[in-house]
């Protein structure tokens, strides 16, 4: 079909943006994993969209929702960030690196989310990048709640004449989701660049911000919200299905665009997450090392992993065949790798909470 970009351009161009990315991401085609499904395929292909691929502070997701976050946070003259996560908390980690990138001081309140932590999930992957960009790591216990301590932190920063910004965990609200609706519009311009003509994009779906910033600008550019499939690694899909749309028209309303997301329109797989977020599953570690193996491309354990692994479940269940062009959505998180070194290696995930997650 053909989508409008220009109204979505206009009203992007309306919001202060922080520039974080080089430029576009890469779009490279999944030819080997093709080959490997080529029956169950049929003349369906595939393409994965590299939000992995960004220079600052090791890539992904977040980055884009920083850009406009910290736009407005420069916007409003703040000097210093406050944000959350878990102790491998990827949002963490783009967020420490961006600050130091624009010269703003940046705090993390972080904690434990499940189960207990082997020595690489402690000290090692996001915990070491945080104190290496210079972020201020603030432990909280697992039974705190992560929002009163933030605005802790920010009170205590006001009382002493400086000006905090409180970005949620994941950078998922509406202010966040506007640099997926920028995504939307990139994705739409690189169709021919790239040599696809996109049919469905599928990703992982934590704090919805990234799924609900896709739709409100496919919907901006005139398309379906039905284009875009997620599956859920923290919350049940009815509910994260009702989150989603919620930041959707939440981020149109920031537009200004237009246009209409109802709650049906949010695909929300929810077949995924396994016992608990953050928890491995053996799909989860078959999709990590097939990506591995066929195509060379690292997929996070929490995220892309998840999400990958219902990719190939469709796939294998013939719900792609003669589908179109199918993009996946890579959203970064390399380094929990590491702290995942356990439950990585083949036939040993066990979808118990050994290890303690990310928490975004």
């Amino acid at each position: 079909m053909s989508y409008r970009t220009e109204d979505l351009t206009q009203a992007l161009e309306r919001r202060p943006r922080a520039p974080l990315l080089a430029g576009p991401t890469p779009v490279q085609r999944l030819k080997n994993v093709e080959q490997a499904f080529r029956d169950q395929l049929g003349t369906t292909r595939l393409f994965a969209k590299r939000d992995d691929h960004m220079a600052l502070g090791g890539g992904g997701n977040k980055l884009r929702k920083l850009e406009f976050l910290l736009g407005d946070a420069q916007a409003m003259a703040a000097d210093v960030i406050i944000t959350t996560g878990g102790r491998q908390s990827n949002h963490a980690r783009l967020t420490a690196a961006a600050c130091a990138h624009l010269g703003l001081a940046c705090e993390l309140v972080v904690k434990p989310t499940v189960g207990h932590a082997n020595a690489e999930h402690r000290l090692g992957g996001n915990v070491l990048l945080d104190r290496l960009f210079g972020a201020a790591r603030i432990e909280i216990p697992a039974s705190a709640d992560a929002n009163d301590a933030m605005q802790a932190r920010a009170d205590f920063h006001r009382a002493r004449g400086r000006i905090p910004y409180v970005i949620p965990a994941g950078g998922s609200n509406a202010i966040g989701a506007l640099g997926y609706a920028a995504a939307a519009r990139e994705i739409v311009e690189q169709q021919a660049a790239c040599g696809f003509r996109l049919a469905r994009i599928f990703l992982a779906n934590g704090g919805s911000g990234t799924h609900a910033g896709l739709a409100a600008g496919w919907v901006a550019m005139g398309g379906s919200a039905r284009a875009i499939q997620s599956f859920a690694v923290i919350g049940d899909a009815d509910a994260v299905q009702q989150t989603t749309a919620l930041k959707a028209m939440a981020a149109i309303d920031l537009l200004g665009t237009g246009g209409d997301i109802a709650q049906a329109d949010m695909l929300v797989d929810g077949s995924q997450r396994g016992s608990a977020y953050g928890v491995p599953t053996a799909a989860m570690v078959e999709a990590v090392n097939l990506m591995a193996c066929r195509e060379g491309l690292l997929l996070d354990p929490v995220y892309s992993g998840k999400a990958f692994a219902g990719l190939l479940a469709l796939i294998r269940g013939n719900g792609l065949r003669d589908a179109g062009d199918i993009v996946f959505l890579m959203t970064g998180g390399v380094p929990t790798l590491f702290a995942y070194r356990d439950a990585l290696a083949p036939g040993t995930a066990t979808d118990e909470p050994l290890l303690e997650t990310q928490g975004e």
